[in-house]
């Protein structure tokens, strides 16, 4: 089972210096692998490392054994696509419009949709269940609606890894759970690498295949939701003076008052 590996990676800015050093990783295929940790931690910053979209300080990222980030943009482009939390501004482009857009890698700067071009679309909008919402314009859209056609769009890409920066930030709970359900079942029926970062800790160790936790003095621990539960490394990285992680039910509780 191959996918997306990190050996000895060092993450950060040139001019500042790393925010995290050493890192030893795998996210697999067919697993949803789930990146935590708490605000300023360096998530972010690990996501747009792996994606190519800031230099890697030092180590190496590799999928299936090969060099992640090599050769020209266009080619990775057909190897990982990326959805970050920022809000979009797609004008009045309307959603299949939207998903054709993951379709330049292949196109090129022409732009000329061929027949396997539109079925990758078709493809790419059946898997997140948003055909109905293909004709409709992007501005006229829920959060969770115009999410769901972006992660198509990433799809169109037919990627082997796909990186989410914070996909349910703009969702309410129940689109969040429905969220990173598709996410679990793509990652599975598709064989693909799905990394994700999300601040819905108790969702994450419900649905996650994998996580990757960034602690408490940014240290680095990966492991499947039952053995960082039972090694005490998701309290010690997430309790405060008020709440405390149940390792028994897997949530946060109230600490009793102070005397």
């Amino acid at each position: 089972m191959n996918g997306v590996e990190v050996r000895h990676l060092d993450v950060g800015y040139r001019k500042t210096g790393a925010v995290l050093t050493g890192l030893d990783a795998r996210a697999r295929r067919g697993e949803l692998t789930i990146l935590i940790g708490s605000n300023g931690a360096g998530k972010s910053t690990l996501l747009r490392t792996l994606a190519g979209l800031q230099p890697a300080l030092g180590g190496t990222i590799t999928l299936d054994g090969a060099d992640l980030l090599a050769g020209p943009v266009s080619a990775r482009a057909r190897r990982l696509a990326v959805v970050l939390t920022d809000r979009v501004e797609v004008g009045l482009l309307a959603g299949r419009e939207l998903v054709a857009l993951g379709r330049y890698p292949y196109t090129g700067a022409a732009g000329t949709l061929r027949e396997a071009d539109h079925a990758a679309v078709d493809e790419a909008l059946r898997s997140v269940k948003a055909e109905h919402l293909a004709g409709r314009r992007m501005h006229e859209l829920s959060d969770g609606e115009r999410q769901r056609l972006l992660i198509a769009r990433a799809l169109a890409q037919e990627p082997s890894v796909l990186l989410l920066d914070e996909p349910s930030a703009w969702l309410d709970v129940s689109a969040r759970v429905a969220l990173l359900g598709l996410l679990r079942r793509l990652a599975r029926t598709q064989n693909r690498a799905v990394v994700l970062s999300t601040h819905d800790l108790e969702l994450a160790l419900r649905l996650a295949d994998h996580v990757w936790l960034i602690g408490a003095g940014r240290r680095f621990v990966t492991g499947s939701p039952p053995d960082l539960i039972g090694s005490g490394a998701i309290g010690e990285a997430f309790d405060t003076d008020d709440l405390a992680f149940d390792p028994a039910t897997a949530t946060f509780a109230l600490n009793p008052p102070r005397e």
